[in-house]
């Protein structure tokens, strides 16, 4: 059986050094669909691992509870439009939630800050210390407020990256004063880099940030009002977040005299939340894309068969000479079935080489975190042996079943 099998391979070899040029157009079609599977699956881990890295960023098991008003104050606006927040409600679930940590009040709007000739439009949070402890953000340059800044209503500003290079080019902005409106605020820190976001592709880095009492003092107007827009709050880890926002709704039903089965003024958003729908959106392309190759291999294999029917056709003659001093019928179909198997292992090889270095290009471009993993590697070329198979074997069996007698008198 060996001797049979390497006989074929043999010949079969020989057979594809014949015709170089058909055997590549063959293997083009396979080679493609193998190099479009190896590539989506690359994509899809790296862009998953991505997106990962981008939604930890965000925050150490962050939650975040926006103001949505019911049906009993009419008709429903758009969520965060009304402040039914508090700061008192941030105070509650701190001290009544045993799955949250922490939790920061946040109010914000978008003000122009003012350095000298320059000036520099970004959005502007009100918030508490807890704001940087829940979103793992610490400073790069300077250091963040102390508790008393509170009290105090102290008018210091922590910028972010790019409100920092905006404003101040290379000179260093600590110690400097930015004007909000008429108002000014000494630059105490610059947050550390954090890039964009997963969701929508908003910089995570165009923000200030000022103690809360001195936002709504000094830049909304607010005074004393107690409402925010947001809460922003921390599981204790990654194994209570649905416990904590079980805990959170509850808290906020009662202090809102919300009953159970009426909709709540609140609504709460996690980041396991926004990772399985932008999974979806990036499963969802991956599938389309993968749909390609699987098409494109449907295709190779159909060229396939149709070289090796035309190669059947070419040596009707050599097949009656190979019966005739002997070969059987399980002969002919081992050599064809091998040639063909070949082909389509060559454009198995052909594509996973084209995928890696689709895959190193990619990589440096988009500046993905993508990798070749060994397991797809291996499937593609198993995968591209069996269209092989499949497809060559209703030639190969053609070539097997040929008459030698017939065979012979063909030219």
């Amino acid at each position: 059986m060996l001797y049979v099998f390497l006989s074929a391979t043999r010949l079969a070899l020989g057979a594809v050094r014949r015709n170089k040029l058909r055997a590549s157009l063959t293997v083009l079609g396979i080679l493609i669909g193998i190099a479009a599977v190896v590539l989506v699956s690359a994509m899809g881990s790296g862009a998953r691992e991505n997106i990962n890295k981008k939604v930890e960023s965000l925050g150490s098991n962050m939650i975040v509870i926006f103001s949505s008003p019911n049906q009993r104050s009419g008709a429903r606006k758009a969520v965060g439009a009304d402040l039914g927040l508090t700061e008192d409600d941030a105070v509650a679930i701190a001290r009544e939630a045993a799955s949250v940590s922490a939790t920061a009040p946040v109010a914000r709007l978008t003000a122009q800050l003012v350095y000298e000739g320059r000036n520099y439009n970004t959005q502007v949070y009100g918030s508490t210390l807890d704001f940087f402890r829940i979103r793992s953000w610490n400073a790069d340059r300077g250091a963040l407020w102390d508790p008393s800044a509170h009290e105090d209503r102290q008018s210091v500003i922590v910028l972010g990256a790019t409100p920092a290079r905006e404003l101040f080019g290379p000179i260093d902005p600590i110690g400097r004063t930015v004007r909000i409106g008429q108002q000014p605020f000494r630059v105490i820190a610059v947050l550390e880099l954090k890039g964009q976001s997963p969701f929508g592709g908003q910089d995570q880095d165009d923000l200030a940030v000022v103690p809360l009492p001195a936002f709504k003092s000094r830049i909304s107007g607010s005074g004393s009002w107690r409402g925010v827009g947001q809460i922003q709050a921390s599981a204790t880890s990654g194994d209570t977040v649905r416990q904590a926002t079980t805990q959170i709704e509850s808290i906020l039903r009662q202090r809102h005299h919300i009953a159970e089965g009426e909709d709540p003024d609140f609504v709460i958003r996690t980041q396991e939340e926004l990772q399985k729908r932008q999974d979806s959106i990036y499963g969802a392309l991956s599938t389309l894309l993968l749909s390609v190759g699987v098409v494109s291999l449907f295709v190779g294999g159909i060229g396939i068969m149709n070289i090796m029917l035309v190669s059947v056709a070419e040596r009707t003659r050599e097949i009656g000479i190979r019966m005739a001093i002997g070969a059987q019928e399980g002969d002919i179909l081992v050599q064809f079935l091998v040639e063909s198997v070949i082909l389509g292992l060559l454009g198995g090889v052909g594509g996973v080489a084209l995928g890696v270095v689709l895959i190193a290009v990619l990589r440096n471009v988009l500046e993905w975190p993508m990798a070749v993993q060994p397991a797809p590697l291996v499937i593609a070329v198993v995968t591209s042996m069996l269209i092989g198979v499949v497809f060559g074997f209703f030639p190969a069996r053609r070539a097997a079943r040929m008459d030698p007698i017939q065979a012979l008198g063909r030219e």
